[in-house]
């Protein structure tokens, strides 16, 4: 297999007020991972009380599933430092919808905001990477970042006969693992130098647990082998063509616990020797909210129409953009379509066993 480095531009969220109802599962991640927050700002070090504190919500989507949080943080700090201006920056990609970040921050939604209970609050936002340096050194007290790190800087192939990484075998999952350690380095490199002496990051990653779980992949259906079947089924119907079926390739990798802890723990690691050591880190399973009220209710059709939007909500642009850019976009836009609507009525008709319960590693990293 010949390897070839894909720019990551292939991925967005879809824009408007819908993404945080269909991150509905990604909102519950981030609550649960809010007291980790809460004991990292109790453990940062004591410093200059009127020194602004600085936290970073990275891959910050519209900011709908982290406000809860933030709103926590925010008065955690306050009440260790009651003096303190804070600064919160939310980063993401150039293509991230900013406006409805901005209109939910601001109180332009019927979502409460904290910048109406809290004086002395800065939101910034800035359209930079992770992959990227973000601040300057040595200002950033607090780093949060939750269900985004598992998209890598680059496709390093495309997977023969799938569509997601945990599809692929042989040459194409070790290219994948090459790009993830190197990403994720990258990452955590860039966060080290960032960090103040005692600074933490609490990291929330999808990964593939102890036991070989991963999202949508826990028990009953696997949610990525359904993807790869649907869109080789539109090959089949001469809807699309072999070369639109490879290039569907999510550019993804979930890492193992040992591939998280690796450069924190090997002494001869750049990022062990720029500082960073591991604090705590736990793999946990959250249920897919939408199978879940689908035990409640039992109406299969409902259940299909909450839950194949939030399946679209960060898997459409990468579909869409394996079409062919000689289809007109009327066109490629239809097939689109199709393609999800038949996800749906596969659900609605065969309810059972769908999901995407939420596989993640919590994990807390300090500074020295």
């Amino acid at each position: 297999m010949a390897e070839r480095t894909v720019p990551f531009v292939n991925v967005a969220m879809r824009s408007g007020g819908d993404y945080s109802t269909a991150a509905k599962g990604a909102k519950e991640v981030i609550d649960g991972a809010t007291p980790l927050v809460l004991e990292a700002i109790h453990h940062l070090p004591d410093t200059d009380p009127v020194r602004p504190f600085t936290m970073t919500d990275m891959g910050c989507a519209q900011g709908g599933t982290s406000l809860a949080m933030v709103r926590q943080a925010i008065g955690a700090v306050r009440t260790r430092w009651p003096q303190r201006p804070i600064t919160i920056i939310y980063t993401d990609q150039p293509r991230n919808d900013y406006n409805s970040l901005f209109h939910l921050l601001h109180g332009l939604t019927p979502i409460p905001t904290y910048l109406d209970e809290f004086e002395d609050v800065y939101v910034l936002a800035s359209a930079t990477s992770f992959y990227r340096p973000i601040l300057p050194a040595g200002t950033l007290d607090l780093g949060f970042s939750a269900t985004a790190m598992h998209w890598l800087s680059a496709k390093p192939c495309n997977v023969s006969d799938h569509v997601q990484a945990v599809g692929a075998a042989g040459p194409e999952l070790a290219a994948f693992a090459r790009q993830g350690r190197a990403d994720w380095q990258a990452i955590l490199l860039h966060r080290a130098a960032e960090l103040c002496a005692g600074g933490r990051l609490v990291l929330v990653n999808f990964c593939r647990d102890e036991a070989g779980r991963y999202l949508g992949h826990t028990a009953g259906i696997d949610m990525f082998d359904t993807f790869a079947r649907l869109w080789r089924e539109l090959v089949s119907a001469g809807t699309i063509a072999e070369a639109e079926f490879r290039e569907m390739t999510l550019p993804q990798y979930y890492k193992s616990v040992a591939e998280f802890t690796a450069p924190l723990t090997d002494r001869d690691d750049p990022v062990h020797r720029a500082g960073l050591r591991l604090e705590q880190l736990e793999t946990r399973i959250v249920p897919c909210p939408f199978a879940a009220d689908f035990a409640r209710h039992g109406d299969a059709a409902a259940f299909a129409r909450a839950y194949v939007p939030t399946l679209r909500s960060w898997t459409e642009s990468t579909f869409h953009a394996a079409l062919s850019a000689a289809r007109p976009a009327a066109e490629r836009r239809a097939i689109i379509d199709r393609y999800y609507d038949r996800y749906e009525a596969l659900v609605r008709e065969r309810p059972a066993g769908h999901g995407m319960d939420y596989v993640h590693a919590y994990m807390t990293i300090a500074k020295l």
